[in-house]
């Protein structure tokens, strides 16, 4: 039981919106914790639903979606969800976490929420700051590498994200984020915000 405590006090607060099991193993360094009893404890915590897994060795005791996209480090939220966390777009949708990791692409569920897994190169993992949602400091991509995503991905721009984006985008930015893709993406990008070619 007092391991247990250890973890919580160490990983529940904000600052440590997820761990892993090394980072416990860490947290108890010179308690004599063998392997084998800290992931049956983990596993434990995990069946009573006080910490939840999210996925392969990394757990929260937060019950927010937006703790999810931390498990798959470096990584930023992305096209449309980017667009609802900076309230740019009032419609409803699920995160998606856009990482250089390998990971499986596609639909995972967090506590109930669906969030979604987008895999980019190391090289595109750019044009993102931080906004502050529900005690967590979290990565969102800016418009001008919001609309680049969505082209690039094959993701449908509809008219009112177009317009709200056309309206915000930074063309110098927008420019400067193009240099790392191809000519197609950087036409199709300019023909969807209806700015002049390069």
């Amino acid at each position: 039981m007092k391991y247990i405590e250890d973890v919580r006090d160490r990983f529940s607060g904000t600052s440590f919106p997820v761990f892993t099991i090394e980072d416990a193993r860490l947290a108890l360094k010179g308690k004599n914790v063998g392997n084998g009893y800290l992931s049956l404890m983990l596993h434990n915590m995990s069946r009573s639903g006080e910490i939840t897994r999210i996925t392969r060795g990394v757990y929260t005791f937060h019950k927010d979606v937006v703790v999810a996209g931390f498990a798959f480090r470096p990584f930023y939220y992305g096209m449309e969800s980017a667009l609802a966390l900076r309230g740019l777009s009032d419609q409803g949708t699920n995160l998606v976490v856009m990482t250089a990791r390998n990971v499986r692409t596609g639909t995972r569920s967090f506590e109930g929420r669906n969030y979604r897994i987008q895999r980019i190169g190391k090289d595109l993992m750019f044009g993102y700051g931080v906004i502050k949602r529900g005690g967590y400091w979290i990565p969102v991509s800016e418009p001008e590498k919001t609309i680049i995503d969505m082209v690039s991905l094959g993701q449908h721009v509809s008219e009112p994200v177009r317009k709200a984006l056309k309206k915000i985008v930074d063309r110098k930015k927008l420019v400067s984020y193009l240099k790392s893709y191809g000519n197609p993406v950087a036409a199709k990008t300019m023909e969807v915000l209806d700015m002049k070619r390069l």
